[in-house]
């Protein structure tokens, strides 16, 4: 009698555990590797045949020659398997005292502009690719400076880069900064 209630049960946690384990999950990758394949491996970005970054994930550039992403709270910086913010409230000493270096050090390269708040302050996950419109142009006068290049020709780079809110109503303007340093790249590239 037991067994006779208890099948129909099993029976169910099978057909379920197929169903939406293996059928669901398989055909929902095979509908996202037809329709959108970039974006269903990773939005990789290829240089030369090979990968060197993702648009989704930010990286680490710490040379004056290149755009500064948002600091990072994960792990050793963009580090996507720790993935998260700081966790800090606002009147945490540790905060104030971060983002108080991060303004001195912003300042110090550009004395003549308000640093971006996103230049001083990490994300939620830590990984943002992104930065504002403001934040990359802030940084045009160091690294024109530092590329022997005319500002006004890395200001137009990063006017071409500016990514606008989808639809024209959802997110915020913005600049990859992955895309940005690529850009500057082939265009330091062509000018010798």
């Amino acid at each position: 009698m037991v067994l006779k209630q208890l099948w129909p049960a099993f029976a169910m946690i099978l057909v379920m555990t197929l169903v939406t384990g293996i059928v669901y999950p398989l055909g929902m990758t095979g509908i996202a590797q037809l329709l959108f394949p970039h974006q269903a491996n990773g939005s990789l970005i290829e240089k030369n045949g090979h990968v060197i970054g993702s648009e989704l994930i930010g990286q680490q550039f710490a040379s004056d020659k290149y755009f500064h992403g948002r600091p990072s709270a994960a792990g050793n910086g963009y580090d996507a398997a720790n993935s998260g913010g700081t966790n800090l409230g606002p009147t945490s000493k540790k905060l104030i005292a971060a983002v108080k270096a991060a303004a001195d050090k912003a300042h110090a390269e550009n004395p003549n502009a308000p640093v971006p708040v996103d230049l001083v302050t990490s994300s939620a996950s830590g990984l943002d690719p992104d930065i504002t419109p403001a934040a990359a142009l802030f940084q045009v006068p160091r690294v024109a400076r530092a590329r022997h290049l005319d500002e006004a020709a890395v200001r137009k780079l990063v006017e071409a880069r500016v990514q606008p809110r989808f639809v024209g109503v959802i997110g915020e303007p913005r600049v990859n900064v992955l895309k940005l340093n690529m850009d500057l790249d082939a265009a330091a590239a062509g000018s010798r």
